[in-house]
C-alpha cells in the first residue's frame, strides 16, 4: 500500500515534469509570436469616432433627460447592491443550499451549463454580476438614439462583443469547469492546453486562431474530396474538374459548379453520404466543378473582371469543348453566385447564349441592407482592408475568418479556444469545421473590386457596374433562373437575397428556402430527411408575405432542384469519361490547387 510520502513523491515529480514542459512551451511561445505578421491595426475595431459619437450622444442625454440616466443607474446600483448582500448571506449558510440550485437566476445561458454556476456562492456572484454589467451596457446602448440607423447598428454590434469577451469563463479564475479539470489531472489540462496554444500559434505565423477540428484526422482524398474524377484544365485562376460517370447514361447538357473562393470547394464534397458532388453525377449528369487557386501577393492585381475572364468564361469555353455542347447548365455558390450574376449579364450583353439555366445557392446581389456584417462594411474597415491589402497583395484567410467568426464569436472563438486552451482538449474530429479552417487568402484588387463596387455602392443594382467593356446590371440577367436560400442564413440572408432575385429579367424564374443555415442548408442530402423547404411561385410579394403563402415541404429541396434541372438537360446519351484527346487527365480529383495552405504562401 503506498504511503502519503510514496504519494507526495509522485506529485513533486509530476509537477517537476510538468514544469519542465511549461519552460520549453514558454520558449516556443516566444518564438511563434516573433514570426507574427499583424494585420493592420483599423482592423481590430471600428473607428473610434463611433464610440465618440456615442459617448456624446449619451451624455447630451443626460444633461436634457438626467432623470432617465439616473434612473437606469439607479436601478443597476440597486440590483448590484442587493445581489453582493444575496452572495454574503449564501455565504453564511455555507455555501451550496437546495434554494440555490432551484433559484437559477438570469437567462438559460450554455456557457453557464456546470451547477457551480448557481450553488457555489463565488461562481454564483461573478456570474450574476456579469449578467447585470451586461444588461446594464445594453441598456445604455439602447438608450443612445442620436446615431443613424447604421452606426446604432454598428454600436450594439461592437458593445455585444465587448460583453462576450468580458465574460467570466473566458479566464482561468472564475471558470470552475477549467479549474475542476486542472485539479482533477493535477495541472496536465493546462500544460496540454498551453501546448495546443503554442501549436496553434506556430501554425498560424503567430496568429491566435483556435483550431475548430482535429486536422489529423483528414485527408484530402482519403476520408474527404472522395469522388473519382479528373483535372481535365488548369490555368492560373483554377482547376476544372470532371467527375466520373456513375450511371451508364447521362444528361447531355453539362453541369459547371463555381463554388466560392472564400474558401475550398469540398464543402460541396466532405464525404459520401452528404456529397451533392456525388449526388449529382449519381443522377447521371456531366459534372465539373472550379476548383480556384489559393492566391498569394503575386495575384496582388487580379480583379473581378480576372475571375469572370479566365475562371467562369475559361471554365464554361472548356466544358463546351469536353462534352461537344453548345450550352452549359450552371451553379454559382456564395460569392461565386452574385459573380455567376455578373457572367450571365456579360453574356447577355454579347448575345452569348452558352449558359442554358442558373442556379444560385445563397447568393447576394442587392447589398442594400449589409445584413450581419454592416460593421465591416463602413469605410474605417474597407478603408483599413485597402492599407492591408496593398501592403500584402492578398487579404489574408485569417482576417476573414476571424471576422466571419466574429459574427457567432460565443460558438466559433470563445468556446473552442476554452475548451483547447484551458481545459486541454483535442479539437473534435469533425469534417466541416475542418473545412471551416481550410480558408484562402483573396487577391488585393478583387477584395477592393468587390467590397467597394458590389458591397458598398451597390452599382449591380443602383445604376450598373463597369466590367469587362461593358454596363452591367441585374436586369440584364435573363436566362432560366433558380435560387436556393437559406432560412437562417447569417451571411446572406435569404430576404435579402429574395429582393436581389426579384430584379432579375428574367421570366422563368423559381426560388426556394431551405431551413436552416449558409452551410447545412446547402448541404442537406436526401437521405438525412432533415431539413425541409418553403416555394411559393408568386415573386412579386415582399419577402414576408412570400413566406407567409409558402408552401412547406418536408426533406431536402435537391429532388426538387434535380427534377427542374433535368427539364433542362437534354436527352440521355452514352457517359462520358474526364477529359478528351485534347484535354488529358492531368491529376485525380481533388486536384493540387485544393492542397495549397494560406499559412505556407
Amino acid at each position: 500500500m503506498a504511503t502519503q510520502e510514496d504519494t507526495e513523491a509522485v506529485n513533486i515529480e509530476k509537477l517537476n515534469e510538468n514544469l519542465a514542459r511549461v519552460e520549453g512551451l514558454s520558449k516556443r511561445l516566444v518564438e511563434a509570436f516573433s514570426q507574427r505578421n499583424p494585420a493592420n491595426p483599423s482592423l481590430g475595431g471600428p473607428s473610434p469616432d463611433l464610440f465618440a459619437k456615442a459617448a456624446t450622444s449619451y451624455w447630451t442625454e443626460m444633461l436634457e433627460n438626467p432623470g432617465k440616466l439616473f434612473e437606469n443607474q439607479l436601478e443597476y446600483w440597486g440590483k448590484s447592491v442587493r445581489h453582493y448582500i444575496d452572495a454574503q448571506q449564501l455565504l453564511l449558510q455555507s455555501g451550496t443550499t437546495e434554494d440555490a440550485v432551484a433559484e437559477k437566476t438570469g437567462p438559460k445561458d450554455k456557457r453557464f451549463a456546470n451547477p457551480l454556476w448557481d450553488t457555489n456562492p463565488y461562481f454564483k456572484y461573478i456570474k450574476d454580476q456579469y449578467q447585470l454589467n451586461a444588461q446594464a451596457i445594453e441598456q445604455a446602448v439602447d438608450g443612445v438614439d442620436d446615431l443613424d440607423a447604421k452606426e446604432q447598428r454598428r454600436l450594439a454590434y461592437f458593445s455585444r462583443q465587448i460583453i462576450d469577451m468580458m465574460s467570466p469563463t473566458n479566464f482561468l479564475g472564475t471558470n470552475p469547469d477549467a479549474l475542476e479539470k486542472a485539479v482533477e489531472t493535477e495541472g496536465e489540462s493546462l500544460v496540454k492546453g498551453l501546448e495546443n496554444l503554442v501549436a496553434d500559434l506556430e501554425a498560424n505565423n503567430g496568429e491566435m486562431v483556435v483550431r475548430l477540428a482535429d486536422e489529423s484526422a483528414f485527408e484530402l482524398g482519403g476520408n474527404v474530396a472522395t469522388t473519382p474524377g479528373e483535372v481535365v484544365f488548369r490555368n492560373r485562376m483554377m482547376e476544372l474538374i470532371q467527375y466520373a460517370p456513375s450511371t451508364e447514361q447521362v444528361h447531355e447538357v453539362p453541369l459547371v459548379i463555381f463554388p466560392p473562393w472564400i474558401n475550398k470547394f469540398y464543402i460541396l464534397d466532405l464525404k459520401e453520404q452528404n456529397s451533392l458532388i456525388k449526388w449529382i453525377v449519381d443522377q447521371g449528369y456531366t459534372l465539373f466543378v472550379v476548383s480556384w487557386v489559393n492566391p498569394d501577393k503575386s495575384f496582388a492585381d487580379i480583379g473581378m473582371e480576372d475571375y469572370i475572364e479566365e475562371g467562369f468564361l475559361t471554365a464554361i469555353r472548356e466544358a463546351k469543348a469536353i462534352t461537344g455542347q453548345k450550352q452549359v447548365n450552371a451553379v454559382g455558390y456564395c460569392i461565386a453566385g452574385t459573380t455567376l450574376h455578373l457572367t450571365l449579364a456579360l453574356l447577355a450583353k454579347r448575345k452569348d447564349n452558352s449558359i442554358k439555366s442558373a442556379t444560385f445557392f445563397t447568393a447576394l446581389t442587392d447589398f442594400s441592407e449589409q445584413g450581419e456584417f454592416l460593421p465591416f462594411l463602413q469605410d474605417d474597415f474597407i478603408d483599413g482592408i485597402e492599407e492591408e491589402v496593398n501592403e500584402q497583395g492578398v487579404l489574408r484567410s485569417f482576417i476573414l475568418g476571424r471576422t466571419m467568426s466574429f459574427l457567432r464569436s460565443n460558438d466559433l472563438i470563445y468556446t473552442p479556444a476554452i475548451k483547447s486552451y484551458m481545459m486541454g482538449e483535442t479539437p473534435p474530429a469533425f469534417d466541416l469545421l475542418y473545412w471551416n479552417g481550410d480558408g484562402s487568402n483573396l487577391p488585393a484588387k478583387m477584395s477592393v473590386d468587390y467590397l467597394r463596387g458590389l458591397c458598398q455602392r451597390n452599382e449591380f443594382i443602383a445604376g450598373g457596374i463597369e466590367l469587362l467593356g461593358e454596363k452591367l446590371t441585374i436586369n440584364d440577367v435573363k436566362v432560366p433562373l433558380m435560387s436556393i436560400t437559406c432560412q437562417t442564413d447569417h451571411i446572406a440572408p435569404w430576404k435579402d437575397c429574395y429582393r436581389g432575385f426579384q430584379m432579375t429579367g428574367a421570366k422563368d424564374r423559381t426560388f426556394i428556402v431551405s431551413e436552416s443555415g449558409h452551410i447545412a442548408g446547402i448541404v442537406n442530402p436526401p437521405s438525412k430527411k432533415k431539413y425541409g423547404h418553403y416555394t411559393n411561385d408568386d415573386l412579386g410579394l415582399r419577402p414576408d408575405d412570400w413566406m407567409d403563402g409558402a408552401d412547406y415541404h418536408e426533406g431536402s429541396w435537391w429532388p426538387r432542384w434535380e427534377t427542374w434541372l433535368r427539364k433542362r438537360s437534354g436527352k440521355k446519351i452514352e457517359a462520358r469519361e474526364p477529359g478528351d484527346s485534347k484535354h488529358k487527365p492531368l491529376s485525380p480529383a481533388p486536384g493540387t490547387y485544393v492542397r495549397r495552405k494560406s499559412n505556407d504562401l
